[in-house]
């Protein structure tokens, strides 16, 4: 079983992972682009690494604006898990940033 991780924890790790700030026992980020288009592929690409690590993130999507919460439902905190998809999340997000002369909100 996955082991939730202390606010000090937590606290370090998010100091080294770019856009990711934590509170309300999760880790959350916004990220925005050019367009729904954009935001939607970026959905894409993170719905299939999510599937594949089977950890599924908590999002919303208004136009070009994507929100991303993380957290471990099954234990109820941020967990190791919880930081592997956000390394993964930002892959995505700066190649398609760096791609598509995109904006981090």
């Amino acid at each position: 079983m996955l082991k939730i991780l202390t606010e000090l924890e937590i606290t370090e790790k998010i100091k080294i992972l770019s856009y990711w700030t934590y509170q309300n026992n999760a880790i959350h980020a916004s990220f925005k682009f050019n367009d729904f288009k954009d935001t939607f592929f970026v959905m894409k690409q993170i719905a299939f690494v999510a599937e594949k690590i089977k950890h599924h993130p908590n999002w919303s999507n208004v136009y070009n604006v994507l929100n991303i919460s993380l957290t471990t439902h099954d234990v109820g905190g941020v967990t190791e898990k919880d930081f592997e998809l956000a390394v993964k999340i930002n892959a995505i997000v700066e190649a398609v940033l760096t791609n598509h002369n995109s904006a981090i909100k």
